[in-house]
């Protein structure tokens, strides 16, 4: 796959900076609030834009969405995740292991090829809860 030549845009590298510096799973939403002090002239739509670009090219990933709002990941390690159904926290979840040992043992039932996984793990993270109790 080819990667077609990209000029030099000061936006997306402020939308990869705002997104790789971010404690959270941001949403396109989000990234575009953190920017517009500083770039006034960007639009929701260049973030969208530029979001799925770098998606596209495997420079970012999706994780999630929740409540209608995708949201984004800097880090394209192979990690898994962890989401709060309740507020819509989104952890990395670093304790599951991705040797390709349970990439190897699907293969074995399957007449095709995986190539990797994804883990997402679902629940109330701990605020929540005292939130709740």
């Amino acid at each position: 796959m080819t990667q077609k030549a990209r000029r030099y845009s000061r936006k997306r590298e402020a939308i990869r900076a705002v997104l790789n510096g971010a404690h959270c799973h941001p949403s396109a939403e989000w990234i575009y609030t953190q920017l517009k002090t500083e770039l006034p002239d960007i639009s929701l739509a260049t973030v969208y834009r530029n979001l799925g670009e770098m998606k596209q090219n495997g420079e970012i990933r999706s994780v999630a969405f929740f409540d209608g709002k995708e949201r984004f990941d800097g880090d394209v390690s192979r990690h898994s995740h962890f989401i709060c159904d309740c507020c819509g926290r989104i952890d990395d979840f670093d304790c599951v292991k991705h040797d390709g040992e349970l990439d190897s043992l699907a293969q074995e039932s399957f007449n095709g090829r995986i190539d990797f996984h994804t883990l997402v793990f679902h629940g109330v993270c701990h605020d929540c809860l005292l939130k709740h109790s």
